[in-house]
């Protein structure tokens, strides 16, 4: 499974982004597609993630009501929205992509957001 993620920057406080990251070859039916973030010196941690049976879906205490994150009917898209932007939300942003059958990750390139105060 390739993942290619998009949508990172800049933007002001209070502004908003759209990060995706499409999955292609051997896609699975049943998986996890997901966001993490990761800053200097700290782990990595989960933003949202959403499954591909049911769409449900799991946040960060951080995020909740100004982050969703989607997927598209094919459900080899996984797109977060992010509104309402805090420059704590500054990192790297990395999309994982589950193999629930296997329990094996696969993660996207990252893409850096950047939100100034």
């Amino acid at each position: 499974v390739q993942l290619q993620a998009s949508g990172g920057g800049v933007v002001q406080a209070g502004g908003s982004l759209r990060l995706s990251c499409a999955a292609s070859g051997g896609i699975f039916s049943t998986n996890v597609m997901g966001w993490y973030r990761q800053v200097p010196g700290k782990q990595r941690e989960l933003v949202g993630d959403i499954t591909s049976i049911g769409g449900s879906t799991d946040y960060a205490d951080s995020v909740k009501g100004r982050f969703t994150i989607s997927r598209d009917n094919a459900k080899t898209t996984v797109y977060l929205q992010m509104n309402s932007l805090r420059p704590e939300d500054t990192g790297v942003y990395y999309c994982r992509y589950r193999v629930i059958r296997f329990g094996h990750d696969y993660w996207g390139q990252g893409t850096l957001v950047t939100v100034s105060s």
